[in-house]
């Protein structure tokens, strides 16, 4: 015989009924306690269709796609007045849209953009899944970058140098250099301690770190500890040139990350007094499309504009 507490009894009631009936039919539905709450059960999510790539018109409020660079190093160039601007050059190796994601506003999606090769031996086999039911090769990187709908592109297309406008502005994301553990001095830029006058192994402390009262560290004080190694945006650099040939982009001042790292380059968002693109730039959109956007020439400079900061102001 077995005991009362092991026999599975049905629940009375229609909702109890309603209840075992859910559960029976799967192990994946809802609890009753999210039936009673009337939780949605799946979330509509929205992705733009895109059957073919052709041009379009480029509006203030779009906002295009960005691209993964590899950092080649720094360079001097000269602009149109003769002043010698330091840039640095970013290639651009193979960078297409993987795919499509889907997001839960209808106003913007995301396109997943991938860098580079990879051989399919150093690949894991769901990614090599992934790559193959988009029908692109393994890339070496992959990056997510929001869009407006409008500027969506299909799964395969390639993305060029061109697809940037010299004298435009963009943000560049990377990883920071490491430094390994610091002191305030080199970390926050501290003054320390006195170099003499009867100071004796304090000379680059960080000194008091609090009081009596609370009797603890307030979380966020400023102490040594690991310097660099983060992901940090640089806004609003100038480019300067773009090489259509080497499939390379030179960008005004210092981009962060080390030599051959990947970098995520994309439209400058944040404009306060400043203008994306120069004044009657031809804005390839939603990129740069071979036989259907005009013919560009190898290299494309940056046209500074003003006077030339050589000669002096007339008085």
């Amino acid at each position: 015989m077995f005991s009362r507490s092991l026999i599975a009894t049905r629940p009375a009631g229609a909702v109890g009924r309603a209840a075992h009936n859910l559960t029976q039919q799967s192990q994946f539905t809802t609890s009753m306690a999210a039936l009673r709450a009337k939780l949605p059960h799946e979330k509509v999510r929205y992705m733009p269709e895109v059957s073919e790539l052709k041009l379009g018109t480029y509006k203030p409020e779009s906002q295009r796609t960005g691209v993964i660079a590899r950092k080649k190093g720094m360079t001097g160039m000269w602009n149109e007045w003769g002043v010698r601007v330091p840039v640095t050059v970013l290639q651009l190796e193979k960078v297409q849209v993987v795919s499509i994601l889907k997001t839960s506003c209808p106003d913007f999606a995301r396109l997943q953009i991938g860098c580079g090769t990879r051989k399919e031996k150093n690949i894991s086999k769901p990614m090599m899944g992934h790559y193959k039911a988009h029908g692109v090769d393994p890339k070496a990187k992959l990056f997510e970058f929001p869009i407006t709908p409008d500027a969506a592109l299909p799964v395969g297309t390639e993305i060029t140098a061109a697809h940037f406008v010299p004298g435009q502005l963009v943000d560049v994301t990377a990883t920071s250099l490491g430094k390994g553990f610091q002191g305030v001095m080199k970390r926050w830029g501290f003054a320390g301690g006195p170099a003499s006058h009867g100071t004796s192994l304090a000379h680059r402390t960080p000194g008091s770190t609090g009081n009596i009262n609370p009797g603890r560290v307030y979380p966020g004080k400023k102490m040594p500890g690991r310097m660099g190694g983060k992901n940090v945006t640089v806004m609003r650099l100038p480019v300067m040139k773009v090489d259509t040939a080497l499939n390379c982009i030179w960008v005004k001042g210092s981009v962060p990350g080390h030599d051959e790292q990947f970098i995520k380059v994309r439209d400058s968002t944040k404009l306060i007094k400043h203008r994306l693109f120069p004044e009657g730039a031809a804005v390839p959109f939603p990129t740069y499309i071979p036989g259907q956007s005009a013919a560009q020439p190898r290299e494309v400079i940056a046209k500074v504009g003003g006077q030339d900061p050589l000669i002096p102001a007339s008085d």
